[in-house]
């Protein structure tokens, strides 16, 4: 297995009735987006449009090669150990750790070690992984 191209991790929750507020008081850090339903939203291509949900997250950069475990251990470095207030976000909104992988090739992967996916485990949330073929026509 060759090393992983690229990669970006998040961490969010996601439910019509978020408070973005509430969720920043209780892990101790502002998000990269916050954002309640119906509010503007900034897209990837930069236009403003209303939110279909509330959502809380915090991005990591994207990093080349990739390093999936290593972006999801400094995002929760950077948030508060409390599980309590994790487990219940969890359960009132859709929490998960979002992996986007790009691929350069096609033998590549990524470990996460078991450590990491304790801290993800015992504070409710999913993994969700959108795995990208490299355009090789560009």
């Amino acid at each position: 297995m060759s090393i992983l191209f690229m990669s970006t991790v998040s961490i969010g929750f996601y439910g019509d009735d978020l408070e973005p507020e509430q969720i920043t008081i209780s892990l101790g850090d502002e998000p990269t987006v916050g954002v309640k339903k119906g509010e503007a939203c900034p897209s990837a291509t930069g236009a403003s449009n209303p939110a279909r949900t509330g959502s809380w997250r915090v991005s990591s950069e994207n990093c080349q090669p990739g390093d999936v475990d290593g972006q999801i251990n400094a995002l929760f470095d950077g948030l508060s150990n409390n599980l309590s207030a994790w487990k219940a976000f969890a359960q009132r909104y859709r929490g998960r750790v979002f992996c986007g992988i790009f691929l350069g090739s096609g033998n590549e992967g990524l470990t996460l070690r078991p450590e990491t996916l304790l801290r993800i485990g015992e504070r409710g949330l999913l993994v969700d992984l959108d795995i990208y073929e490299r355009d090789v026509t560009g």
